[in-house]
């Protein structure tokens, strides 16, 4: 007996799991070759360092290696050499607050008390929750701002596409008003702006960060991508010194930017993720019963037979409705039989459109958008959770895929 084949999402999944694992080891791999050379050389030149200072210093190699842990214990608790701003402060605790709500996490500043610990899980369980809410309702007002402008840009196109002719000019604007009924933005648009006002907020706050920390424009970058990403190395960390030049107005800026710039970089991750997930569809329709021919053929003889086909009609609206549980043997045999139509298929048909006329009757009666996708063999999560939501509902290419 065959093995029942995997459904889409699972297919999606593990192709998607496959993908990640070749792109993490890829990944490793270029990073092995350019970095190890780099970390073995930097470790031949400090063991040199360590014995030439031994040597001349006649302090032995143990006594200096206790002091070099010392120092390293101070290092971690926030202690430098130069001086550096108060860390617990309250504009050293806000960014550090701020760092762990978005999930940042720069790790220059971290509790060192056991209450401090404990109050850290408590406030980031909640503190993250909601500041990932934030970013949701952000993507859905930036995603809605977008569909806007483009709704008015492609609005004034058509017009300026219509004909002005009087004969043809009841027609030309009814299908203009059909066109602008079902239209929504495409992610690809949406994606390209994003990237556009990422790049650009990038630029702007590297600027700021060359000119006032000092560090040359590739490091100030590389701290705005990793910063902005919430990966968060910490090797690069702003405002940090003790005092600046218009160190207020600095500070405020510095916090809109990582603000702003946390959000957008949000949201074009999702986007991309959306493009992903239209990559992973095309490769699994294209990759849809090539091992198995039978299923084609059968697939092929079935339409051909059948000169009215209600199930590829449920299959086209996403519309399934149980009716009797499955079909019976009986059923079975005489479509496949070539049998014009089943009875069951019929009377399941009319229950759907019935269905879908009801809903749509109420919700014009209460004011909610009719074009809502009716999908009742999927369970509440089948529109997707969160972030994923929101772009399938208003992005065109995805509820197209779906």
């Amino acid at each position: 007996r065959r093995l029942a084949p995997l459904n889409e999402d699972n297919g999606r999944f593990l192709l998607l799991a496959a993908l990640i694992a070749a792109y993490l080891s890829a990944g490793a791999t270029v990073f092995s070759a350019l970095e190890s050379p780099s970390e073995a050389a930097a470790q031949l030149r400090w063991n040199r360092t360590l014995h030439n200072f031994s040597h001349i210093f006649n302090i032995s190699p143990p006594e200096l290696r206790a002091f070099l842990r010392s120092y390293e214990a101070a290092r971690a608790a926030g202690i430098r050499v130069d001086a550096l701003r108060p860390r617990w402060d309250f504009p050293g605790a806000f960014y550090f607050v701020g760092t762990v709500v978005s999930t940042i996490g720069f790790g220059m500043t971290t509790p060192a008390t056991v209450a401090g610990k404990v109050f850290l899980i408590i406030y980031g369980l909640f503190g993250c929750a909601g500041t990932i809410l934030f970013f949701n309702l952000f993507l859905e007002r930036i995603i809605s701002l977008l569909a806007f402008v483009m709704k008015a840009c492609y609005e004034r196109q058509l017009r300026r596409n219509s004909v002005p002719s009087s004969s043809f000019h009841r027609g030309s604007a009814v299908s203009a008003a059909s066109s602008l009924s079902g239209w929504k933005p495409s992610v690809y648009h949406v994606m390209l702006i994003l990237g556009f006002f990422a790049i650009t907020l990038s630029c702007c706050a590297s600027a700021m960060y060359t000119a006032v920390e000092g560090w040359n424009y590739v490091d100030s970058l590389y701290y705005c991508f990793v910063t902005f990403s919430t990966i968060g190395f910490g090797d690069l960390v702003s405002s940090q010194n003790a005092a600046y030049q218009h160190q207020g107005l600095y500070r405020f800026g510095n916090f809109i930017f990582i603000l702003m710039g946390v959000c957008c970089i949000y949201s074009l991750f999702n986007v991309i993720s959306i493009v992903i997930k239209q990559i992973l569809n095309w490769v699994l329709k294209k990759l849809d019963c090539r091992c198995c021919p039978k299923c084609r053929k059968s697939s092929a003889r079935l339409s051909r037979r059948n000169a009215i086909n209600p199930g590829a009609r449920l299959r086209r609206h996403n519309v399934a409705v149980d009716v009797d549980g499955q079909y019976d043997s009986d059923t079975e045999g005489r479509r496949l039989s070539g049998e014009m139509i089943s009875m069951r298929e019929l009377t399941a048909s009319n229950k759907v459109s019935l269905a879908i006329l009801q809903k749509e009757l109420s919700e014009t009666a209460n004011g909610y958008p009719r074009n809502v996708c009716v999908n009742t063999r999927q369970n509440g999560f089948s529109a997707g959770v969160g972030a994923l939501a929101i772009m399938n509902n208003r992005l065109a290419e995805t509820s197209d895929s779906r």
